[in-house]
């Protein structure tokens, strides 16, 4: 039973780096953007989001794939993690996954979780203090640096790391755990 949680910087693939793993290991996909967003992109409350990830992490007998950061959980997702992967691509990588992937859902009208009505819109990514492409900029190297200093740190010893730096180590990296699923 594999536990692991994809982390990253806003547009660096967790999302479909999770769900490729999840079907490479027939493990649940747990998305945390889709826990904590309700209708409107209104957030959910702090102690009502601990409850449904918890929930949404002990429901699995299988295992999990969860992808997202959401520092203030760690506590309940790092619990009985049994590895982070850790999607620490280059600025300029990341970004330009970012602006393709908002503008993808821009043009498509893509609802970003079912039931939410939650969009991207073109004023919300280009016109907005919100945009996710300004939460990428200005969380970047904060992130590295956190992710830097989680890998070190004695409290998460119990846990495997692995830090990918570049999208072919991520098929990579799915082959060897389909191999080692076999």
């Amino acid at each position: 039973m594999m536990k692991i949680n994809v982390v990253g910087t806003s547009g660096s693939g967790k999302s479909t780096l999770a769900k490729r793993l999840a079907e490479t290991l027939d493990v649940p996909h747990i998305q945390m953007d889709q826990l904590f967003w309700k209708d409107h992109w209104q957030a959910t409350p702090d102690a009502e989001f601990f409850d449904k990830l918890s929930n949404a992490l002990h429901e699995s007998t299988t295992g999990w794939i969860l992808d997202g950061n959401f520092n203030r959980t760690r506590d309940i997702k790092w619990r009985d993690v049994d590895l982070v992967i850790w999607l620490d691509y280059g600025f300029w990588r990341v970004f330009g996954q970012s602006l393709c992937r908002a503008i993808t859902r821009i043009v498509s009208n893509e609802e970003l979780w079912p039931g939410t009505g939650n969009r991207e819109s073109f004023r919300k990514t280009f016109m907005s203090r919100d945009s996710i492409l300004v939460w990428m900029l200005t969380n970047w190297r904060s992130n590295r640096r956190r992710y830097f200093a989680d890998m070190v740190n004695p409290h998460y010893r119990h846990i495997q790391f692995i830090r990918l730096s570049h999208p072919k180590e991520a098929a990579w990296l799915i082959d060897r755990l389909a191999q080692q699923g076999q």
